[in-house]
């Protein structure tokens, strides 16, 4: 009996509990949710220096001779001399070539004519900078110029993630706006935005990215935020409007319509909390499906400029780099996206548990 008096007592002294600290120990009872959530946290600690200048500034400072190799595979048994890179002397010379000896046709040649010129125009860029101590191999390695490969995966990801985010909250704040007005409203307006629902999942989402990015024809972070956000609420309006329908007609809402509330502060302040959980969710989400959606928009060329570096455009890169036999640009690039994806899908079901209503505290 004094026991469950003193348990009625802490628990009255502590008071109920918010759904916020339900959630958060719920999350930290789940250890799989609990380090993914350490896994995009360290990512966005990472984003968040490189951001502020205080890591990888410097990414576009060529440390290393052209593809230097990552350190653990040593440097190369022949250094390319810089007078082969930029097409001055011919690769291979004096050695014996079976294509050029059987005179046949070499498939590949187109590419390597179109690598040469490409190496032609760096070499002519790369004599108007200074001239630095090259070092033979870099920790991941370097890319054509001799930039450090870790560094430009980590300033790739700043803006990666920065349009994923970006796109996200945008995208979620159209949807939940149009979910919240034709749930609740019904009538006119939920036909209305229904019918613009159905237009724009009439057509394959890629292919409507695509469509309006060729249309603007204008590069740039901000354009592909825009062009993500404002196609991509769709899926966020469905879930939204459902509970909308759902909790209108509960005793709460009806409670706060007989005193007097308007519809404005019966859809903001009484019904958006209750369904604050489904937001979150499809927040996180969608940053998942945004960054996924920037790294092919800029790897088949309609994502940021040229003078942007993102996770898309590293990619973009490393077709003509894997012909050459050089591959560690992209499984570097590769696995940092497949970590944080993966790692943002697992907090993200974890979280879908930990704001679920029907789970037990």
């Amino acid at each position: 009996m004094s026991e469950r008096i003193a348990y009625s007592t802490k628990a009255r002294h502590e008071g109920p509990k918010s759904l916020a600290s339900i959630a958060w120990a719920r999350i930290c009872r789940n250890p799989l949710g609990l380090f993914s959530l350490g896994v995009v946290g360290f990512f966005l600690i990472t984003i968040l220096a490189s951001a502020s200048g205080l890591i990888a500034q410097d990414w576009d400072t060529q440390y290393a001779v052209s593809f230097a190799p990552p350190g653990l595979m040593g440097a190369q048994q022949e250094a390319i001399p810089d007078e082969v890179i930029s097409g001055t002397i011919p690769p291979h010379s004096g050695m014996l070539d079976p294509i050029e000896m059987y005179g046949l046709k070499d498939p590949l040649q187109p590419v390597l004519d179109q690598l040469k010129d490409q190496q032609l125009q760096d070499a002519s860029l790369r004599a108007q900078l200074p001239i630095l101590a090259r070092s033979p191999t870099l920790f991941l390695g370097a890319d054509k110029w001799g930039r450090s490969v870790a560094l430009k995966v980590i300033k790739g990801a700043e803006t990666s993630v920065l349009v994923g985010m970006a796109s996200a909250l945008l995208a979620t704040l159209i949807g939940t706006l149009l979910g919240a007005f034709a749930g609740y409203l019904g009538s006119w307006v939920d036909a209305f935005i229904e019918w613009l629902y159905g237009v724009f999942t009439a057509i394959p989402y890629l292919l409507l990215v695509f469509a309006i990015a060729a249309v603007l024809q204008q590069k740039g972070v901000f354009t592909i935020i825009l062009i993500l956000g404002l196609t991509g609420w769709t899926g966020v309006y469905r879930l939204i409007r459902a509970e909308y329908l759902k909790h209108k007609v509960r005793e709460y809402v009806q409670a706060a319509q007989a005193i007097g509330a308007s519809d404005a502060r019966r859809m903001f302040v009484h019904i958006l909390p209750n369904v604050s959980h489904v937001i979150l969710v499809q927040l996180s989400q969608q940053v998942v499906n945004f960054i996924k959606a920037e790294v092919i928009l800029s790897f088949l060329g309609f994502g940021v400029p040229v003078d942007v570096v993102s996770w898309g455009s590293i990619l973009n890169e490393t077709p003509n780099e894997l012909i050459l036999g050089y591959g560690w640009q992209l499984m570097t690039c590769g696995l940092a996206m497949a970590i944080l994806v993966t790692a943002f899908a697992l907090f993200t079901d974890a979280l879908r548990d930990a704001l679920d209503p029907r789970m037990k505290s």
